[in-house]
């Protein structure tokens, strides 16, 4: 099997993008590691696949593999790159999308500058729609790993995320407790573990331990997931800048039902031809 691709990232988040609508894909989760493999493959966080829409509301299909081989339902790093992509090469002129996801449907925007705002739809804040294993909805929780107490802001954004706060970014223990959070039983279908440091009201430091990749120099999802918690918990602003490793990304939300939107970059990094 030939594939063309396209080598993308968003603020350092990694992708390999597949147009699956003019070219016949199949791909094992075997297939999906190799790919993702920096020192064997192409190397990614996530490979991307552009299908078409099976839903006649939806404009395309978009598909989400981490670099475990495991398909996941929400990247927002990857939903800027996606846009950016399909409006790239050819497969659509118009500036505004609705796009499925194994989460539900995404709205796009390709702004006038080049960055692309995503309308990630309404966080979920329900233990069971998240999930994780609560009595009920609080702002915060307390969770024990490996005897030790920590308080985070739990909810997804398509995917399950759990958002801890600390003094110093620099110093917060990603690589150790990250995938101990990961992993632990409260979150059933694992998590994406953030370390948000708050500067101000509208500003933010984050790292992010994603789920089945690691630390990534961006996280879309994470970046959303971090200003609901901290507004949720009465400390952060509707409109949000977040600064990540890769860079910086704008939140805003304005509360309850309402969508959070993601404002940020998209960049091709090179196209290539593999055999599989």
């Amino acid at each position: 099997m030939q594939l063309r691709f396209t080598k993308m990232h968003g603020l350092g988040n990694d992708f390999v993008v597949i147009d699956a609508v003019n070219q016949t894909v199949s791909l094992s989760r075997d297939q999906v590691r190799w790919l993702a493999d920096r020192h064997r493959g192409i190397g990614c966080d996530q490979l991307l696949l552009v299908e078409p829409a099976t839903d006649p509301a939806a404009d395309f299909r978009y598909r989400i593999y981490n670099a475990d081989g495991g398909e996941v339902e929400q990247c927002g790093n990857g939903a800027r790159c996606f846009m950016r992509f399909v409006h790239d090469q050819g497969l659509t002129a118009r500036r505004a999308l609705t796009v499925q996801t194994l989460a539900g449907p995404i709205a796009l925007r390709l702004e006038d500058d080049g960055q692309v705002t995503v309308d990630m739809g309404p966080p979920r804040l329900e233990p069971a729609a998240i999930p994780f294993q609560a009595p009920a909805r609080a702002p915060v929780y307390s969770l024990e790993v490996e005897g030790q107490e920590y308080t985070i802001g739990a909810l997804s954004m398509g995917n399950p995320h759990a958002v801890l706060t600390v003094e110093d970014i620099d110093r917060a223990p990603v690589a150790t407790l990250g995938p101990r959070i990961e992993h632990h039983p409260r979150f059933p279908n694992r998590v994406n573990v953030g370390f948000m440091q708050i500067d101000a009201p509208d500003h933010i430091h984050l790292r992010v331990f994603e789920r089945g990749v690691g630390e990534t120099r961006a996280c879309g999802t994470g970046a959303c997931a971090a200003a609901v918690a901290g507004r949720l918990q009465g400390r952060l602003d509707a409109r949000v800048r977040v600064s990540l490793p890769g860079g910086d990304l704008v939140i805003s939300w304005s509360g309850e039902d309402a969508s959070v939107f993601m404002t940020g970059p998209a960049v091709s990094v090179f196209e290539g031809t593999l055999q599989l």
